[in-house]
């Protein structure tokens, strides 16, 4: 039998102490293919220099790994995307790949996190197990990243899909698509809410989560929400701690 390997890849960050969020997900999914040799790749250029530069450790681009693995006989390569979404840095993850097909017997990439209904089901009701029951005025927010891209559509789904699932007050909010801050704020001015929970929509608390999300800096969600007088509680956890996540992930490796 030829040689095996499980690539994971993820936008990645720059912040340490985040990365056991992703390496969370990648042990759960090297459990799952415990036949193939697991490495682990970046989307993000940014962060790859910068943790090569800070932290003097190279973590490769994920189409010159591949080029890497068939140059030392790998036959088989699955790749396992760890993105929220379907949106640029996936379809980078993509086209990365592309070039190298015919130099592996099989090449299949795992989806990201949101790809299909019973994908959102899943999610919101892994996460409410872990948040907190909402008193009449309390609220909890989530922030994505968002995008300019058309598969920003899947975090007013997943503000949906909590809808559904009977939570009235958990909204989902981007830091650069929609739904938007503002949208969030005119909802609880609405609901008469006291007290906020914050937590990021993303597979790791990183920058956006301590700088965007809870930072000191006045513009920040938590600033802003204090400046109006709301009390701001914090659930600072990226979605890959999780087991219910890593699950989620892991259903969608390829068989």
């Amino acid at each position: 039998m030829g040689k095996k390997a499980l690539m994971v890849v993820s936008f990645g960050t720059s912040v340490p102490e985040a990365r056991g969020a992703i390496e969370h997900i990648e042990k759960t999914l090297a459990a799952a293919r415990s036949g193939y040799d697991f490495y682990r790749a970046f989307t993000s250029g940014i962060i790859r220099k910068k943790i090569a530069l800070e932290q003097g450790e190279e973590i490769m681009e994920p189409g010159r790994l591949a080029q890497k693995l068939a140059d030392e006989g790998y036959e088989e390569l699955i790749c396992q995307s760890l993105h929220v979404i379907p949106g640029h840095e996936y379809e980078k993850l993509c086209r990365a790949l592309e070039p190298y097909r015919a130099r592996f017997a099989r090449l299949e990439i795992g989806k990201p996190l949101l790809w299909q209904n019973t994908d959102y089901l899943r999610l919101t009701r892994g996460l409410l197990a872990h948040m907190p029951k909402l008193e009449k005025n309390e609220a909890f927010v989530w922030m994505g990243h968002g995008t300019d891209h058309p598969a920003d559509a899947a975090y007013a789904l997943v503000e949906n899909t909590f809808r559904f699932s009977g939570a009235e007050r958990v909204y989902v909010s981007t830091v650069e698509g929609f739904p938007n801050f503002d949208y969030v704020l005119r909802r609880l001015h609405a609901r008469q809410i006291e007290r906020v929970w914050l937590s990021p929509l993303m597979v790791v608390a990183g920058d956006h989560a301590r700088n965007d999300l809870a930072g000191a800096g006045e513009d920040s969600w938590k600033s802003v929400l204090e400046s109006e007088g709301y009390d701001v509680q914090l659930l600072n956890k990226g979605l890959g701690e999780y087991d219910e996540v890593a699950a989620l992930f892991a259903s969608h490796l390829p068989e």
